[in-house]
């Protein structure tokens, strides 16, 4: 458990020193973010969730990421990385290719990824667990939902979107993987209602609970 939430903090803890050092020296790092349909920066799918314009920018995105990158991690351990890369690439890809003509930075895209993919696995598993999970993040984030429309100028909607779009996919694909415990009255067989096999059942309940 320890290790599932220490990842999450420690990729919020790069994001962070990241922009102190370019604070610090004053360096301008938007040109490592995603310009749409110029070659030279297809190497910002990778670097443009690092980069942040400011604190409130890189403030906004902390908390969800180690929120829900801690819940994916504890909850859908064999998808946690895949969804992570899944999000991560096809956001950033996608921004690349319908994207307005600006740079566009940071890990909101990401962030709207792991909220998305938590919903919708929710929807698609249709367990217990993972309904619960759903309901916690709609309390949580279901604000989140504003943010995939066309709104202020100064903020790459279309990242939210399109991290939304790969979370969701991420939801379809994995749906049956990380099945949820299922409980004993789930598994149990039907106890023999009469011979020996009945008392060999009673006398087994007795040794095993």
């Amino acid at each position: 458990m320890k290790q599932s939430i220490a990842l999450p903090v420690g990729f919020v803890s790069v994001l962070w020193i990241i922009h102190g050092v370019g604070w610090v020296l004053d360096i301008h790092m938007s040109s490592l973010g995603i310009y749409p349909r110029e070659f030279s920066t297809l190497s910002g799918i990778l670097t443009a969730p690092l980069i942040h314009g400011d604190l409130g920018h890189l403030f906004s995105n902390s908390g969800p990421l180690l929120i829900l990158g801690s819940i994916i991690m504890l909850s859908y351990r064999k998808v946690a990385f895949r969804v992570f890369g899944i999000v991560w690439i096809m956001s950033g890809l996608g921004v690349w290719i319908f994207a307005r003509e600006s740079f566009h930075i940071g890990a909101s895209g990401v962030a709207y990824g792991l909220v998305s993919f938590v919903f919708f696995s929710g929807i698609f598993r249709f367990d217990v667990k993972s309904i619960a999970l759903a309901l916690v993040v709609t309390f949580w984030y279901g604000s989140f939902v504003f943010g995939v429309f066309p709104g202020d100028a100064g903020i790459s909607w279309e990242s939210h979107l399109l991290g939304a779009l790969a979370g969701a996919l991420c939801g379809w694909v994995f749906r049956k993987v990380d099945p949820p415990a299922k409980y004993d009255w789930e598994t149990e067989e039907e106890p023999p209602e009469t011979g020996d096999e009945y008392w060999n059942y009673r006398n087994w309940r007795k040794t095993v609970r």
